[in-house]
C-alpha cells in the first residue's frame, strides 16, 4: 500500500471515530463511513432506529436487541440514496460482526478498514472468505492530532 493511501486511510478512520461520537450508546460508540472514488457517500453510527428513544442499553447495561450497528446504518443510508456502494471502502472504528459482514458482502463493498478489534472476529473471517479486502490499522492518539 502506498504512503498516500495510508494517509487517506488514517484520515477516514479519524472521521469515522469523530462520527462515532454521535452515538448515544454507553458501552461502545462505533462510527462508519463509506467512501467511493475519494468521496464519502454514506455514514453511520450505532444507535436505535429512527423514532425510538436514544437509550441503547437496558437497565442491566445490556445492549437492546434492536440497536443498529454503524455499518448497517451506513449501508441502509446509501441504499436510500442514488449512490452505489459497489466497489466502495467501508471505514469503521470496530471490526464488523458477522451480521454486518453479510450486509457488507451483499452491498458490494470491496474493502473494509477498521481500527479496533472486537473480541469476536467471525465477521472478519467471513469477509476474508468472500474475498473482501480487510485491513486493520491501529489507531493511535498521535494519529488523531
Amino acid at each position: 500500500m502506498d504512503k498516500k493511501q495510508q494517509l487517506l486511510d488514517l484520515r477516514y478512520l479519524r472521521m469515522a471515530q469523530i462520527w462515532a461520537e454521535n452515538s448515544y450508546c454507553q458501552r461502545r460508540q462505533v462510527g462508519a463511513i463509506i467512501v467511493k472514488d475519494k468521496m464519502i457517500i454514506s455514514d453511520g453510527y450505532n444507535g436505535t432506529p429512527s423514532g425510538f428513544e436514544n437509550d441503547c442499553e437496558d437497565d442491566n447495561y445490556k445492549t437492546k436487541p434492536y440497536v443498529l450497528h454503524a455499518e448497517s446504518n451506513a449501508i441502509t443510508k446509501v441504499a436510500r440514496s442514488s449512490n452505489s456502494s459497489k466497489g466502495a471502502t467501508l471505514y469503521v472504528t470496530t471490526s464488523p460482526c458477522i451480521e454486518c459482514a453479510k450486509l457488507i458482502i451483499q452491498a458490494g463493498i470491496s474493502r473494509v478498514v477498521y481500527s479496533q478489534q472486537y473480541h469476536i472476529m467471525d465477521g472478519v473471517d467471513l469477509l476474508n472468505r468472500a474475498k473482501v479486502v480487510v485491513d486493520f490499522i491501529e489507531f493511535k492518539e498521535k494519529d488523531n492530532e
